[in-house]
Order: C-alpha cells, then structure tokens, then sequence
C-alpha cells in the first residue's frame, strides 16, 4: 500500500514539473517572439535555444517528501504496575486516540444476590462519581468531542473514551474516575432499573438475541449458564449497595488493563500510574467453571413463525488459539445470513449456507453460522427461521449442514481459500478502526497475557488446511447437541431425535 502511493505520488511530480516547465518555456517564447527551426524542429526533437531543459528544476518550486515504501508497524507496549494493573499501548498517526478499561469480569463471577448486576453496570456507566455528577461527566465529554460507551460480557466489561490526542490526560483521568469511584445514587439506579426492565421486556421482538442467551443455558451447567441479561426477579434485589460490593470485589488490579490506541506509551504511562497505583495488590480470583453438558430450550410464542438453534461445544476456547482461529475460518467458510439481504459476493452471498439453503429454499427467511468463544470453551453452530410448517425441513438442513462440513471431500479447497481470504480481510478492515484496536489490545491482554501480533494470526489462518477443518468439524459433533427454538416450537423435531442424526454419522 505505501508503495503503490509514493509511486503514485513521484508520478505526479514528475507531471507537475513537466507541466511548469511548459509554462515557462512558453511564456518566455512569447516574450522573446523569437523561434529557433519552428514546428519541424519541435517534432524532431532539437532543441531550442530559447527554452530550458525539461531536466533542470525551476527556481523557487519545492515537493513535499514522497511517502517511504516501507513504515514499520506500531509495536504494542505493556507495563505491569507493582500492585497488578496491566498498562498498553500503541501508537497511530491518526489524530485521535482511543483508550479503554477492560476488567476480567461480567455475569459470570455473579452470585444469586447479584444476578444481573453486569447488565445493570453496564446502563450505569459514566453515571455519577464521588467526584463528579453525571452531569458534570456529559460537559466534560462534549467540551473536547469525544465519546464514552459500555460494554458487558459473560467474561469481561469494557468502559472506552474516544477522542483527540490532545486530550489524553482528561480522558484517561474521567475514565479511571468513572469505573474506580461510580456514587451510585438511588435514583440514578432505579432510573436505569427500569430501563433495564424495558429492554428485557423488548426481548421477546428479537427472537435471535432471545436463542442466544437460551442456548447458554441449555447447554452449560454453571457459570456460563448465568444468563447476561437478567431476569426481573434477579433485578428487583438489586440496588447501589450490591452494585458497590460488586465492584469493590471484582474490579481489583489484577483484573485491570488500561488499553489504548493512538497514545505514545510513556504519555499514556505518566498519566494512568498516579491514578491506578493504589489500588491494593490482591490475589487475583480464579475464574469461576462451568461445564458443557449439552441441552434443550423451548418457548412456545404466537409470532407466525419459528426460529431455531443448533449448537455444539468448542472445547479450550480462546485459550486454544490454534482452534479459536479455526472455527473463526469455519464460521466464514458456512456464512449465512437472511433471505432478503441486499449486496452480492462482498455481503458474504458466496458461502455455502447462502449457495446451499438460502439460494434453494424460499421458505428459509434466515440462516447463518455463529460461534460464541470464552476463555475456556465455546458454542458453534447454525441459527435458523422459517414458517412453522417448514421448521422440520429446516432443522433437518441445518443438520445435514453441520454433517457435510466433517465429511472428507464436502468443501472445496476452492471454498476455503475464499473464507480465509475474507476472514483476513475482515480482521484487517476491523483493526482500522481505533477503538477495535484498543479493544483488541485489552482483550488480548486479558486471555493471553500479551498482545499477540496481528501478523500471527494471518500466518496462522495462511496454514489451515482441509483435513484441519475437517478435523475440528468431526471433534465439535462428538459434543451432546444443545438446541434451543422459540415462536411455534411444536413444529419442532424432538431434541432426541435430531441428537440421532448427529450419532448416526
């Protein structure tokens, strides 16, 4: 890329001199009214007396220096502080940074007294502090441009902080504020309760985000069975105090990495050490466990059509980073998506679901592959919807789906070079934007220890082969079947039944 743009670049220059000298040559012919051999001179190519070399630069023009072919890519910087807090960054020419606080905790280190209380701190963040009201906080944020979110997970919280270089040590200093010191006021808590209870009531219209939190519950035992989004039982018991016990229990140093894109590290270091250094030094909490056991959900709802999930255990998880990355490729390879979307090859229309199901059965409104990797373990499988009367027809596809791909000679080495050319692609597009990369960053950090490079997972997807997907496809299949549906679920095959298919093979 960089050297496709100096080349680009030298080749302008060269016509803008060019361009400049033909003016002043001819201005100069203008004003001497003088001609030495006239047009036949000219298409010979003598020269003429009057006119400067083409090779000689003219007085007073400077360029700009063109772009080097080649820039070395930001390294990424780590510091542990004393008491555990992990501190990392890289650097961008991009004039904007982006910086986040990631924390080894979310619904999964909950208690049946806590019970929703990630969901709840996420809609509480950036929420009054001892040191500032919410109010405050919004000022501060539009007084420099800049923009705050949330995100809550089943292993992991996020809190990020997007704006301009210059103002490093104001967002650095509102986001350690925000996530050490939240007020948690009465109302502010029972104002975003109902919000709360607003959206899980919401669920119900979107039966996709309704089976994916179903299927962790159906098919572990534990706590990844905890589901994220709380039930209204699990909210009625919360309130600020069990949120600030929450906290004060799980948001320690060890868990906690300041991440950031775009930042110099030694900046980002003299300015986030004051704030995090006291934290006290505690052991770090061992991961809560849980087990894939495998399983089935149904809930019945009038909504004219049915909507399915069938899924198997992904055994290590991210941990397992050779096999992460496989089923990444794998989730490609199958692709999916709904009936009615609009694009061609570039929207993923190319993969096999689109080409197999989607392109052959109208009935079909959705279907497409997903994966949901943890630390340790993780769910692969399809999502479906259809009318009622096809919803045996389509779990029946979905399993034939699930087969084919770990049968020996059912994908093409034509098939997966596309996917993981497109899942490099992807991956590369996503670490464009900033806060990606400083999600990246803490994330990483917080799985592995480390940042691993992005040139190590392209090597890594470069060396996957058929017998590999073949190989993870067979070793996820040998897992009990989870399956989870929703809307006229007695259209649905028994879960033993369609357990049968998957032993039969």
């Amino acid at each position: 890329m960089y050297r496709t743009a100096a080349s680009r670049l030298r080749s302008l220059k060269g016509r803008v001199g060019n361009l400049g000298a033909t003016r002043f040559a001819a201005s100069s012919a203008v004003a001497a009214k003088t001609s030495s051999g006239g047009f036949f001179s000219w298409l010979t190519g003598e020269k003429s007396a009057t006119l400067p070399s083409l090779e000689i630069p003219l007085a007073g023009v400077t360029f700009p220096p063109p772009l080097p072919d080649y820039v070395e890519p930001s390294k990424t910087k780590i510091t542990t502080l004393p008491n555990g807090v992990t501190i990392a960054s890289e650097t961008s020419p991009n004039p904007a940074a982006s910086i986040g606080l990631y924390l080894d905790c979310g619904s999964i280190y909950e208690t049946p007294e806590t019970f929703g209380a990630s969901h709840l701190l996420e809609r509480m963040a950036f929420k009054s502090t001892t040191n500032r009201s919410h109010l405050r906080i919004v000022r501060e944020v539009e007084a420099i441009g800049g923009n705050i979110g949330a995100s809550a997970s089943r292993e992991q919280m996020g809190y990020t902080f997007d704006a301009l270089k210059t103002y490093v040590p104001q967002m650095v200093e509102l986001l350690v504020d925000a996530v050490r010191n939240p007020a948690f006021l009465d109302w502010e808590v029972n104002e975003e309760l109902q919000k709360v209870k607003a959206e899980i009531d919401e669920l119900s219209k979107n039966p996709h985000a309704l089976l994916l939190e179903a299927i962790h519950s159906a098919g572990y035992s534990g706590a990844l069975a905890i589901p994220l989004l709380a039930h209204e039982a699990g909210l009625n018991r919360l309130d600020g105090t069990i949120l600030k016990e929450f906290v004060t229990e799980n948001y320690t140093a060890p868990r906690m990495v300041l991440a950031a894109s775009g930042v110099e590290h030694e900046e980002l270091l003299s300015v986030a050490e004051p704030l995090l250094s006291d934290l006290p030094s505690v052991h770090r909490a061992e991961e809560p466990k849980s087990v894939y056991v495998g399983g089935d959900y149904r809930r019945h709802a009038d909504i004219g059509c049915t909507h399915v999930a069938l899924a198997f255990e992904v055994p290590g998880g991210w941990r397992k980073e050779k096999e992460a990355v496989l089923l990444t490729v794998l989730q490609m390879l199958m692709g999916g998506g709904g009936s009615f979307s609009a694009g061609g090859p570039g929207k993923g229309m190319h993969s096999r679901l689109y080409l197999r199901v989607l392109n052959e059965y109208q009935q079909v409104q959705s279907f497409s592959a997903f994966n949901s990797i943890f630390n340790e373990t993780g769910l692969f499988g399809i999502y479906a919807s259809t009318v009622p009367e096809f919803a045996s027809k389509v779990v029946d596809l979905a399993a034939g789906e699930l087969i084919s791909i770990a049968t020996r000679g059912q994908v093409s080495q034509g098939q997966l070079d596309r996917a993981k050319q497109s899942t490099k692609s992807a991956v590369l597009m996503n670490l464009e934007s900033r806060t990606i990369a400083s999600e990246d960053i803490g994330r990483q950090i917080l799985t592995y220890g480390k940042r691993l490079p992005v040139e190590h997972f392209l090597k890594a997807v470069d060396e996957i082969t058929l017998e590999d997907i073949c190989n993870i496809s067979q070793k996820i299949l040998s897992s009990p079947l989870t399956m989870a549906s929703y809307g006229d679920v007695l259209s649905v095959p028994s879960y033993e039944s369609v357990s049968r298919k998957f032993q039969s093979k």
